[in-house]
């Protein structure tokens, strides 16, 4: 009996590698399993140095950070989630976990992240962590404190990027005195949890497309290509409603100047029915094994309709496509295509002078 147990054993595990395996042989260059990651939410992938992969993101339980590390984007998928740091019991920190992004500035890891206190869940406010080690997963993560911004209303959603040797910050925080709303700030960064005394409104809702249920625009990303800094950020509630959109300036301009930025007047990317994708957003930027191919990675669900609030649905999996890249410089998210087209599209040619 326990020899045929084995035995049973030993045929499942085979199947099971087959299957993977299979899996793994019809995944082409630059394709990703479709979701990539299940239940999380808000997702963030850097590629470090040596070409190691990390992600990170929002957590349904909204109670920790973690982390998870692969050699490729794909191998995400099966990578260990390693706890780094947990909510508060009490006081600041101690709820709401929410949007972590984790960046490599001078040396040393930072983990951004929105929390709420233990009391209040909605005195939502921007964090850091620290951590000098080469691998973030490992070391310890030392508490910087909270990235005060003037307005400090209802900060989230932090992100940053450099631009011609000047580091930047671009949040959300409610942007208007007279509506309730969120809207998008940039400032300079003094140091790696410390923001300039200047800081602006870039944009906040105003087309019908970003004001579905509530008045949002929050989610930065930030991809500097071609000498444009491209901006997408989501808008709308967080069910089928959520979508992207986009702004750009010169690479050169005056980023901190709300002139310098122009807005799209229509989504880059949102729920398409066919597909199953429903309320894509919250986004990042990564690039590719190759080292040159921008990937987007975002959340969405797979189905429409929700019970309750949609904010603590646990489904918004992580998933992952390429980004092309139209012939005037700007990028194509690819709408109509699904993430295994969209990585198989071929990017159109320029056209000759």
């Amino acid at each position: 009996m326990k020899t045929q147990h084995l035995i049973i054993r030993i045929t499942t595990v085979c199947l099971l590698l087959a299957g993977l395996s299979t899996q793994a042989q019809k995944l082409k260059k630059n394709q990703y399993p479709t979701p990539l990651i299940e239940q999380r939410a808000d997702p963030f992938v850097t590629r470090a140095a040596d070409g190691t992969y990390y992600f990170i993101a929002t957590v349904p339980e909204y109670d920790r950070i973690e982390i998870r590390k692969a050699p490729s984007i794909a191998a995400l998928a099966q990578a260990p989630a390693v706890v780094v740091w947990r909510k508060h019991a009490s006081g600041p920190m101690g709820n709401h976990i929410w949007a972590p992004e984790m960046h490599r500035i001078d040396g040393k890891w930072y983990i951004y992240f929105a929390a709420g206190s233990a009391k209040d869940k909605w005195a939502i406010r921007m964090y850091a962590l620290s951590n000098s080690s080469e691998d973030p997963t490992t070391g310890q993560w030392v508490e910087e404190g909270q990235v005060k911004s003037h307005r400090d209303e209802f900060a989230l959603d932090a992100t940053t990027f450099e631009v011609n040797g000047q580091r930047y910050m671009i949040w959300a925080d409610r942007a208007s005195s007279t509506v309730v709303n969120t809207g998008l700030y940039i400032a300079h960064m003094t140091s790696p949890t410390t923001l300039g005394d200047k800081q602006v409104v870039i944009t906040q809702p105003e087309y019908d497309w970003e004001i579905k249920k509530y008045r949002v625009n929050e989610g930065p990303a930030v991809l500097v290509r071609n000498g444009k800094v491209f901006l997408t950020f989501s808008a709308s509630a967080t069910d089928a409603n959520y979508c992207m959109g986009m702004m750009w300036a010169n690479a050169d301009a005056d980023l901190l100047d709300p002139a310098a930025w122009h807005k799209l007047d229509k989504p880059v990317f949102y729920t398409n029915e066919s597909l199953k994708r429903f309320g894509p957003g919250h986004n990042s930027f990564t690039v590719a094994e190759d080292g040159k191919t921008d990937v987007m990675i975002y959340h969405a669900r797979d189905y429409k309709d929700i019970t309750g609030d949609s904010l603590y649905d646990p489904n918004r999996h992580t998933r992952a496509r390429v980004v092309k890249w139209n012939a005037d410089g700007t990028p194509d998210f690819g709408q109509e295509l699904n993430d295994q087209e969209m990585a198989l599209k071929k990017a159109p040619k320029k056209k000759k002078k």
